[in-house]
C-alpha cells in the first residue's frame, strides 16, 4: 500500500503554497548541524577489481579526470556583480517583464530595486548549489562505507574528492566575487537530512547520485548556457564533468540491484523519488531573497509560479532525472506509481531525454578543452 502525500510531505496537496513557505530554516545562526547516522559501514573480502567493467571504466575515467580549483580556474578575472545581473538573463527574478505588477509590491520598484534583486538571487543560487555539494560531499563518504562492492567503493572515493572540491570552489566565488552567502534553504536541508538518516545503502544513491545530483546537472547546464561571467561558466563547466560521472554512477549502480527488489521494497523507492522531487522543486521558490527583499513572501512566490518562464525552468531541472528514473526501471514499477507522479508534476516529457549512463564522456571531453563557450 502507498504512502499518502500527508505522510511522506506533511501536507495533503504537494501545491499547497502556504504549506510549502511553512517550512523554514530555524537554524540559520547554527555553524554546525549534525544528523544521526543509522548506517552500517560495509567491509568487503572480495577485492576482484574489474567485476562490473562498467563501473571499473567510470573508476578509470574519474583517475584522468580530476582537475584543481585553485589552479585550473581564472580567479584574476573580475567580476562586477551588478553588471552581470543586468547581462545575464539566468539572475533575472523569474518575474516576465510582461506581467502585469500593478497592486503588487513590485509596481513601484525602480531598476535599483530590480538590480539588487538578481543579486541576491545569484548569492542564493549559487549558496544553495554550495550546501548542496556539501551535501553530496557528506553523502558520498557515506557510499564508501555502505556500499558491498569494491568497485562501488574505488568509484566513490574519488567523488568524495570531486565534491570537496565543489564546495571550494562554490565557496570561493561566493567569498571573494558575489556579495554573501545565504543560509541552507529549509527545503534543501530537510531532504538531505533524509538521504543521511536513511541506513540503506541504495537510498543514498537514490536520493543524492540521481536525484540531487540529476537536478544539479540539469540547474548547471541551465546556467552555463545562460551566464556571460567568463570565471563562473568554467567553473560550471568542469562541476558539470563531474556530475554527468557522478549521475552514471548511480545509474549503473542501482540498475542491476533494483531487478531484485521485490515491489514492496520498490515501493520505498519510487515514494521516496516522488518526495525528493517535490522537496527540489519547493527549494527553487527562493523565500530567503523575497524576506531579504523585505517582500511578502506569498505574494512574490505567488506571482512567480504564475509566469510561465518560470514554470518551463522549474520543469526542465527534471530534464535529467526522468530519463533516469525510467532507466533504473522506476517509472513502471508497481503499476506505474511514479509516473503517474511525474505526470501530475508536468515533468513526465522528459522521459525519453537522454540519460546519463554515458553521457559523462562527452562532458568530460569539452572539460578538458577548457571550453568557455
Amino acid at each position: 500500500m502507498s504512502a499518502t502525500n500527508e505522510e511522506m510531505l506533511g501536507r495533503s496537496d504537494a501545491n499547497d503554497l502556504e504549506a510549502i513557505l511553512a517550512i523554514t530554516n530555524d537554524d540559520m545562526d547554527s555553524i554546525l548541524h549534525a544528523v544521526k547516522d543509522n548506517a552500517d559501514a560495509i567491509f568487503t573480502w572480495d577485492y576482484e577489481k574489474g567485476a562490473r567493467p562498467k563501473l571499473n571504466r567510470l573508476y578509470e575515467k574519474a583517475k584522468t579526470s580530476m582537475w584543481n580549483g585553485e589552479t585550473d580556474l581564472p580567479w584574476e578575472t573580475e567580476v562586477d556583480q551588478e553588471q552581470v545581473v543586468l547581462a545575464n538573463a539566468a539572475n533575472s527574478s523569474g518575474l516576465d517583464e510582461g506581467m502585469d505588477l500593478t497592486g503588487t509590491p513590485f509596481a513601484k520598484w525602480t531598476e535599483k530595486e530590480w538590480i539588487q534583486l538578481g543579486v541576491e538571487s545569484q548569492n542564493w543560487t549559487l549558496s544553495q548549489f554550495m550546501h548542496g555539494e556539501q551535501g553530496a560531499l557528506l553523502c558520498t563518504a557515506r557510499i564508501v562505507e555502505t556500499v558491498p562492492w569494491i568497485d562501488a567503493k574505488y568509484y566513490a572515493a574519488t567523488q568524495v574528492m570531486d565534491e570537496a572540491r565543489h564546495v571550494e570552489v562554490f565557496a570561493r566565488y561566493l567569498d571573494e566575487k558575489l556579495s554573501g552567502h545565504y543560509p541552507i534553504n529549509a527545503h534543501l536541508k530537510m531532504l538531505l537530512d533524509d538521504i543521511l538518516g536513511d541506513s540503506r545503502w541504495d537510498m543514498t544513491y537514490l536520493g543524492m547520485q540521481i536525484m540531487v545530483e540529476g537536478l544539479a546537472l540539469a540547474a548547471f547546464g541551465f546556467m552555463h548556457q545562460m551566464t556571460t561571467e567568463p570565471l563562473l561558466k568554467q567553473l560550471l563547466r568542469y562541476v558539470m564533468s563531474d556530475e554527468a560521472r557522478h549521475v552514471a554512477f548511480g545509474v549503473l549502480s542501482l540498475k542491476e540491484y533494483y531487478t531484485e527488489l521485490t515491489d514492496a521494497e520498490m515501493q520505498d523507492r519510487v515514494e521516496f523519488a516522488f518526495e525528493a522531487a517535490v522537496r527540489m522543486r519547493d527549494r527553487f521558490l527562493q523565500q530567503e531573497v523575497w524576506e531579504r527583499m523585505e517582500v511578502p513572501v506569498k505574494d512574490a512566490v505567488a506571482l512567480v509560479m504564475a509566469d510561465d518562464g518560470r514554470k518551463m525552468f522549474q520543469n526542465i531541472l527534471f530534464s535529467k532525472i526522468v530519463p533516469n528514473c525510467k532507466k533504473l526501471g522506476l517509472l513502471d514499477r508497481n503499476n506505474g506509481w511514479l509516473r503517474g507522479r511525474f505526470t501530475e508534476l508536468g515533468v513526465i516529457g522528459f522521459e525519453d531525454w537522454q540519460d546519463t549512463s554515458e553521457e559523462y564522456v562527452m562532458l568530460d571531453e569539452v572539460a578538458k578543452d577548457r571550453a568557455t563557450a
